[in-house]
């Protein structure tokens, strides 16, 4: 079979196909509370030409295959311990270099109670993949965030060109 054959095959499907104009696509993790899935969903993201993508919670779904731009959207776990910031499942995601090779940009989501680590899983993210640190926001977030997400991810995406690589090493 040959390399592009391969590749079709594993390349999933967005959960929200982008409508009209297809220009990147948005990957999140949500957590059994489904606060991230309920943000994005208000998003309508896919409205904006942006497949959503989200990265399985667990181990028994089929693994997620992205060959396309991406923001990733990653929720901060851990309470502040930096080693557990990221989730396992945004991890493995991220260490499959055909996955890696599509990140763009990360959102994150935290709590305040936090402290200094409020959204660290951004830092995270955006340092070791070396990609910008595009937006955060509390929990659930807000309809104001909402907009923003919505309008930043599509401007995003309008003013960079898909040709553009990305650097990008392995989360460990």
């Amino acid at each position: 079979m040959s390399e592009v054959a391969t590749a079709q095959l594993q390349r999933s499907a967005p959960e929200h196909a982008a409508v009209g104009e297809k220009i990147g696509a948005i990957v999140y993790f949500s957590s059994a509370s489904e606060n991230t899935a309920r943000f994005v969903a208000n998003c309508r993201l896919q409205d904006e030409g942006i497949d959503v993508y989200r990265i399985p919670l667990r181990r028994s779904q089929e693994e997620l295959h992205v060959d396309e731009p991406y923001v990733l959207m990653v929720p901060t776990y851990g309470g502040g311990n930096a080693k557990k910031a990221v989730p396992v499942q945004v991890r493995t995601f991220l260490n499959n270099p055909d996955n890696r090779a599509g990140i763009r940009g990360v959102i994150a989501s935290g709590n305040t109670n936090f402290g200094e680590a409020f959204c660290m899983a951004g830092d995270i993210v955006a340092r070791k993949c070396k990609v910008p640190f595009l937006y955060y926001f509390e929990l659930m977030g807000t309809k104001e965030d909402e907009t923003k997400v919505r309008n930043g991810v599509r401007d995003f995406f309008r003013n960079n060109p898909e040709t553009r690589e990305a650097e990008t090493t392995g989360l460990a």
